[in-house]
Order: structure tokens, then C-alpha cells, then sequence
């Protein structure tokens, strides 16, 4: 996706950006036509978001 977020700083940056695309996606979405796969996208990108707030978690506690 691009560069490796390495400083505690840049992965604050990273899970921000994460959670303003998702916040978009679900700006996008049509109440009156999304879908159960639309539903599990989102549910996706959440489960990703966290899987990767949890290894900056690790990270942050070897600092």
C-alpha cells in the first residue's frame, strides 16, 4: 500500500487515515440499497483496522 509507517507517530497517522476511509465508505453508502456484502465489507475493514492498531500496540510497548 505504500511506506512502512515506522515511528509511533506515523502509525497514529496510518490508523487515522484507516478510520477516515472507512468513515467515507460508510458516507457513501446507500441505506436504501446496501447489501449484506456491503455489511461484511465494512465489518472487514474494521477487523483489519484493528488487527493493525493491535501490532502498533505491541510495537509501542517494545519503545
Amino acid at each position: 500500500m505504500g511506506k512502512a509507517a515506522d515511528s509511533k507517530e506515523q502509525q497514529v497517522d496510518y490508523l487515522k487515515n484507516r478510520l477516515d476511509m472507512f468513515m467515507n465508505v460508510i458516507d457513501s453508502l446507500d441505506p436504501e440499497s446496501t447489501d449484506v456484502e456491503d455489511i461484511d465489507r465494512l465489518i472487514q475493514m474494521i477487523d483489519d483496522l484493528e488487527a493493525k492498531y493491535e501490532r502498533f500496540k505491541t510495537d509501542w510497548k517494545e519503545e
